[in-house]
């Protein structure tokens, strides 16, 4: 009897602790797969991919209430950035950093280069 218990016991733990309910935190989607393509092969073509891949985690986030990973914005805001679109670039580097408070100092210290680099057009 105490053998048949043990059995019903650890089988019932062992079932409920593979069953989940709970929705994700974020998804990255395809984030590594086209970083490390944009990496391997740096050019226009990989940066635009990356760039889509980026914009559609953003946008699959909102379509299922997630919130967006950490990192996401900034990238999106480095490669604008990188693309001399600074108010696009600031406008997801406070994206960033109002998702993500920790990462104000971070965030700050970029939006304040991206101005003076702004700036600097002129």
């Amino acid at each position: 009897m105490k053998l048949t218990m043990l059995a019903v016991f650890v089988l019932t733990i062992f079932v409920s602790g593979c069953a989940t309910t709970e929705k994700p935190m974020y998804d990255y989607g395809t984030y590594s797969e086209s970083f490390y393509a944009m990496k391997k092969d740096a050019g226009a073509e990989t940066v635009g991919e990356w760039k889509m891949a980026l914009e559609n985690i953003i946008n699959e986030s909102n379509q299922e209430a997630l919130r967006v990973p950490p990192g996401v914005y900034a990238n999106l805001g480095y490669i604008h950035l990188k693309a001399n679109n600074t108010e696009k670039a600031i406008s997801y580097f406070e994206q960033e950093q109002q998702t993500y408070p920790e990462s104000e100092i971070f965030m700050s210290n970029l939006i304040k280069k991206s101005n003076l680099q702004g700036n600097d057009k002129l």
